[in-house]
């Protein structure tokens, strides 16, 4: 949500209008159901006993609604979503997710250069605390 305003001002800037922004419930794209099958038995038998609403909801909403959009393809929502749980330290998660990532389509060296990328970014191990960059 911090992204909001700058990305309307970005956009303001550039003559983006909310008219030309994705649809909101636009035609998803197909799901693999041999991959869903897989994933949401993992979740039921993990997260289940806790919480089905939860399990229900990441179905629904994440791996259904979220990850089948159209405007961003799955390499890439794999991409973000690897890039982000680096940067967050969520490293339980980073090995369904690479492995997604590749399922979809990120090769090797384009693992290794994320990795390499991600290593100076705010929060990564590599980053000088003391330096301003």
């Amino acid at each position: 949500m911090a992204a909001v305003a700058p990305a309307n001002e970005v956009f303001s800037r550039r003559g983006i209008g909310a008219d030309q922004l994705p649809a909101a419930s636009p035609r998803l794209l197909a799901l693999d159901q041999a991959v869903e099958q897989q994933r949401a038995a993992r979740v039921q038998q993990d997260v289940g006993p806790v919480s089905q609403g939860l399990v229900d909801y990441t179905g629904d909403v994440l791996f259904r609604d979220r990850w089948l959009r159209p405007d961003l393809a799955p390499r890439h929502r794999s991409l973000v979503t690897v890039s982000a749980l680096i940067a967050a330290g969520q490293v339980a998660q980073i090995p369904f997710h690479l492995n997604r990532a590749m399922d979809n389509g990120l090769t090797q060296a384009q693992v290794s250069e994320v990795l390499a990328h991600l290593a100076f970014m705010p929060g990564g191990p590599m980053r000088c605390r003391r330096c301003l960059w």
